[in-house]
């Protein structure tokens, strides 16, 4: 799952470097930790956050074949 968010999150910034993905894995609920530059947050939330929620809409669809709950967290 890790390597799904990360290619998303890879073509949606122009500093490729600084992306940085935390999984925290507990019982029934995975935690991602997203970082990347400030100047990048903004493409990756979206207008009103559109595209954050479809970012986290798509890890849930994954995470629900495995039958784990995910939550996503965006830091810039």
């Amino acid at each position: 799952m890790k390597e799904i968010l990360e290619t998303i999150i890879l073509n949606l910034v122009e500093n490729k470097e600084a992306v940085e993905v935390k999984e925290t894995d507990e019982e029934k609920r995975i935690v991602f930790n997203v970082k990347v530059a400030k100047e990048d947050i903004g493409k990756i939330i979206g207008k009103q956050g559109r595209l954050a929620k479809s970012i986290r809409t798509v890890m849930k669809s994954v995470a629900g074949k495995n039958g784990k709950k995910v939550s996503v967290e965006f830091d810039g």
